[in-house]
């Protein structure tokens, strides 16, 4: 079906209350009536907004939280991570093999779906209270018009059409930057996908639209759909000049683009391979302004790093201001500011007199008067890293108005919308921690993993204490915020970036700190043992996590497909090709997988492994026995009978010996059951 039929028809009834008001009294809400025609071409009516949503398409997921209504969200795949609301919401199994007895168990009165939830579609169709709504988006304007949509469907349109000017507004920045591009400057750009072949967006896809918004060129392989196959000689003929994926497209670039034809285009001479966060590429989501304005921005640096092409004036805007109780703080604020043509953001914090700092990117520094944490976008970092740290630091001091001898900020890539302020007391002693944090691109494990860069400000922390620290209590600061950093860390079981399914997390590598030397009383010890070193790890400790949590949606219950990719564990990868017979279908298992684990017993199952696995790793476990009798036990229990000999059905290589033996032992249940 042409997409210029697939439309909706809205028709809303709002009696205002005014008119209403007399008769039924002041606490009336207004009537309500919302109809249209869904992209699955079936008519859909309300009488109210819903309150018990089971949303399994991700994007859709992202808008209802977006506009404010993810109070009536009641059961999500484990696919949508954002915002972080999301994080505390009942998992109802993956995108392609949602539960249909978990959605049943919530008894939805809505649930969004996509063409692919046939099953779903089967089973509640036809039940009466629950609706069904497809509203795939193949393109920018279904992103807006879904966005319109779910406004009215949720009573929110002021909220739906604010998101929808703020997406549209990143997009006219781009769209005026790369005008200045010319036409013979144009990059061909290639999205890479696939797994045992080279794949990519087809013609009438979102994801070249994309590309096109960024000001890049797309292949045109007159093949239409969501994914395609691309040959080796339509490669290169098209010839691109840079490439992306997401994550997961970093082994097909592995298993291709080193062999002949594939690795002989400009792109993989010059090294222009580029990876972006899923959720950005490969849907089209609330965020899409941002994926665009970064995308553009990493095909067009140089011409972006130009300081006399750009569109806006660099200048501060808004600002939000900060309650620090200290008597040496003059003002506290985050400001928004505009550079190389992107929102910055920046924690400024002026003192009423200069005082002595200590920072882990500068040093100990004296004669400050203002300290901060500056935040740069995505779109700004590749800008950045051509102009370095300190080219960087002047022109975004120029723009604040503060100057290198008087002022020590730290740079981060963390939204500063996600900062977080703690404060704890004892007696008259007080203590501030202010931290951003974020743990997905580069958490690392320190004395396992290997130092590769050095880039400022993943997590950042400042220190502002009410009494006056010496030099030396200036250093034990740093370690006792340290340490409680890396408690965080652990008690949240992040993982290391680079040795995920052995290692915990010890920080991100591109960590910071500043501590303020502060006035009052002078103090001279802020180690473990000090009521002043207890207050800082306690601020720092609960500061950490919960900028973690507004930054990357990770707290500390969490369900378990998501400690399980946090360890770089697939579930759609997991099981081997080869080992399934039988008539056992590889996609059978992994969606058994994805039911079992939504039951708790077998879901804490794998949770107490992950412990188990890292203990035996660091050789606190010397013996396996026990968990090899218990996950047989599992399995048999699964397989509803006696299992003479396990298979191994685990696909993936290097995984530990005890998460091998526990998730085989699932797949080994389901197996014998299905055989």
């Amino acid at each position: 079906m042409k997409k210029e039929i697939v439309f909706y028809r809205v028709k809303l009834v709002l009696l205002l209350a005014i008119f209403i008001g007399p008769m039924v009294g002041p606490s009336a809400s207004p009537a309500f009536s919302e109809e249209f025609v869904d992209a699955s071409v079936t008519t859909v009516a309300f009488g109210k907004p819903p309150s018990r949503v089971v949303s399994l398409v991700p994007g859709i997921t992202e808008i209802i939280f977006r506009i404010g209504a993810g109070d009536a969200v009641q059961g999500i795949t484990y696919y949508s991570t954002y915002p972080p609301e999301a994080a505390g919401k009942p998992i109802v199994g993956g995108f392609f093999s949602p539960s249909l007895g978990a959605i049943e168990a919530i008894q939805p009165d809505l649930i969004f779906l996509s063409s692919l939830h046939e099953r779903v579609r089967e089973r509640f169709s036809h039940r009466a209270g629950c609706t069904l709504i497809n509203l795939d988006a193949k393109g920018v304007d279904d992103l807006f018009r879904n966005i319109e949509l779910m406004g009215r469907i949720f009573n929110r349109t002021e909220e739906a059409r604010r998101l929808n000017r703020r997406i549209k507004a990143r997009f006219q920045v781009i769209a005026r930057k790369v005008a200045h591009i010319p036409s013979a400057n144009r990059k061909r750009v290639i999205r890479l996908m696939g797994q045992d072949r080279v794949m990519t967006p087809g013609d009438d896809s979102f994801q070249n639209e994309m590309i096109r918004a960024a000001g890049g060129i797309p292949p045109e392989l007159g093949k239409n759909g969501s994914i395609v196959t691309i040959t080796k000689e339509e490669w290169m003929n098209f010839n691109p000049q840079v490439i992306y994926g997401c994550g997961g497209d970093r082994e097909t670039a592995k298993r291709f683009l080193n062999r002949v034809g594939w690795k002989d285009v400009e792109a993989v001479t010059h090294g222009k391979i580029f990876y972006f966060p899923c959720d950005l590429t490969c849907r089209a989501s609330t965020r899409a302004g941002e994926f665009v304005s970064w995308l553009s921005s990493t095909i067009y640096t140089d011409a972006f790093a130009v300081k006399e092409n750009q569109i806006l004036e660099e200048k501060l805007s808004e600002s939000r201001k900060l309650d620090l109780a200290l008597d040496y703080v003059e003002d506290a604020r985050v400001w928004h500011s505009t550079i190389h043509d992107f929102e910055n953001k920046t924690l400024i914090i002026d003192f009423k007199a200069p005082m002595a700092v200590l920072s882990t990117l500068e040093g100990e520094r004296n004669g400050i008067v203002s300290i901060g944490n500056h935040y740069s976008p995505p779109p700004c970092w590749a800008i950045s890293h051509e102009s370095g740290l300190e080219g960087e630091r002047d022109r975004v001091y120029q723009v604040i108005g503060k100057s290198e001898e008087s002022a020590s900020f730290l740079f981060t890539g963390v939204d500063m919308d996600h900062l977080v302020i703690e404060r704890q007391s004892f007696r008259e002693m007080v203590v501030y921690a202010l931290v951003t944090a974020g743990i997905r691109s580069n958490a690392m494990r320190m004395s396992k993993d290997e130092g590769r860069f050095y880039e400022p400000g993943t997590i950042n922390i400042i220190l502002l204490p009410n009494v006056k620290l010496t030099s030396r209590a200036m250093s034990r600061a740093v370690i006792s915020a340290t340490e409680a950093k890396t408690a965080a860390l652990q008690d949240l079981d992040i993982r290391s970036r680079y040795t995920p399914l052995v290692n915990q997390a010890t920080g991100t590598g591109t960590d910071n700190l500043i501590v303020a030397q502060g006035t009052g009383r002078l103090t001279d010890n802020a180690g473990g043992h000090s009521k002043l070193g207890e207050l800082i790890a306690g601020t720092v400790y609960a500061a950490v996590k919960k900028a973690i949590y507004r930054q990357n949606s990770i707290m500390t219950p969490r369900n378990v497909f998501w400690r399980l990719k946090e360890r770089g564990i697939s579930i759609s990868e997991l099981v081997s090709v080869d080992a399934c017979e039988c008539g056992v279908e590889r996609g059978d298992l992994s969606g058994g997988l994805e039911g079992i684990l939504l039951q708790p017993e077998y879901a804490a199952f794998v949770e107490s492994s992950f412990a188990i696995s890292d203990d035996y790793q660091r050789g606190l476990i010397t013996g396996l026995g026990a968990h090899e009798a218990l996950c047989k036990s599992i399995a048999e229990k699964i397989a509803g009978r006696n299992i003479d000999r396990m298979v191994d059905l685990v696909a993936i290589e290097d995984m530990p010996p005890v998460l091998e033996m526990t998730l085989n032992s699932i797949l080994n249940g389901l197996y014998f059951q299905m055989k």
